[in-house]
């Protein structure tokens, strides 16, 4: 292997005119930890708020990104979970610094999974932040059950998409909001409704909600405590609103609280049977090259597009 790699780089905070690809040292995984080749990293929406603000990993020099699938180049001591050649993906050390937009990484072997073999890589590095947010929320936290109702907001988004499907396989009756444009593709996913976002207030259409998973900023959080039942679950993930406060929730016994998601090989092994049984599918919006940075960055800024951005290495 060379001991060089090619990676996004950036040393300053910024837009997207401080990313630079770059060669650099190519790491050596330590103890506990395995060496992957990049062959896809996606983009998420936390990517250009660390590149702009240092959300969650602080000042520059850094290279971004989470998701990543690719094979194992090399193991360090004591890993035993994987051996070189294997295809793995994850989202290792979220939300420290995991350097996925480049052609290596290295990773804690528990922070990975075997790659689901009817995926692409592309397709499976478009999987991990999206899939364990979702799966954490609706299984681990709501304990979400059949017959129970959920609402989802942004649901053709790279979450809304993923946890749109995953509580269908729990049986659940799901309400998803999304523009018009994406009402069919909502629906193809299994939902039970769609709410037109721009047309429509959900507050008016929704009522009785067992849960509400909301990765949005704004007022949307706030506006949902509404529509839940007493003792009801607000699943909101957007920073902004971490330290919100919601009188009517905890007056009404509503759990409101921030969710941040972890690495969790258990969890993406869930997803991977998922997958491989038919159950839950990935939408790839846009493929791009690792030269394309800049390119995809606005896009993910812009916004307005289903499913996921995925860098291509190989």
């Amino acid at each position: 292997m060379n001991e060089t790699m090619r990676a996004v780089t950036q040393s300053v905070l910024g837009g997207t005119e401080v990313l630079r690809l770059e060669d650099v040292a190519r790491p050596e995984p330590f103890y506990g930890e395995v060496l992957v080749r990049v062959h896809a990293a996606s983009l998420n929406p936390v990517d250009p708020a660390a590149r702009e603000i240092g959300l969650y990993i602080g000042e520059p020099p850094f290279t971004l990104g989470w998701d990543v699938s690719g094979t194992v180049a090399a193991v360090g001591i004591g890993v035993t979970r994987f051996k070189v050649g294997d295809e793995v993906f994850g989202m290792p050390r979220f939300p420290h610094r995991a350097g996925a937009h480049a052609e290596y990484l290295t990773a804690p072997a528990r922070d990975l999974a075997l790659k689901p073999a009817s995926l692409s890589h592309v397709e499976a590095a478009a999987l991990p932040l999206t899939g364990l947010t979702a799966w954490q929320a609706l299984v681990s936290r709501a304990r979400l059950e059949k017959g129970q109702k959920v609402l989802i907001h942004a649901a053709a988004g790279g979450i809304g998409h993923l946890a749109v499907q995953i509580a269908k396989t729990l049986g659940a009756y799901v309400i998803g909001t999304a523009s018009a444009g994406n009402r069919e593709f909502v629906l193809g996913l299994g939902a039970d409704e769609v709410v037109d976002y721009r047309g429509e207030d959900f507050t008016e259409l929704v009522s009785d909600a067992d849960v509400v998973f909301s990765t949005l900023g704004g007022d949307v959080a706030a506006r949902s405590v509404s529509v839940l039942r007493d003792g009801g679950t607000l699943l909101q993930m957007h920073y902004s609103t971490r330290d919100a406060v919601f009188p009517d929730a905890v007056a009404r016994g509503i759990d409101t609280r921030f969710q941040l998601v972890e690495p969790d090989a258990q969890a993406l092994e869930a997803l991977a049977d998922l997958v491989e049984a038919g159950r839950l599918r990935v939408h790839v919006a846009r493929e791009f090259a690792l030269e394309e940075f800049a390119a995809a960055h606005a896009l993910m800024e812009a916004g307005g597009f289903a499913g996921k951005l995925v860098f291509r290495l190989v």
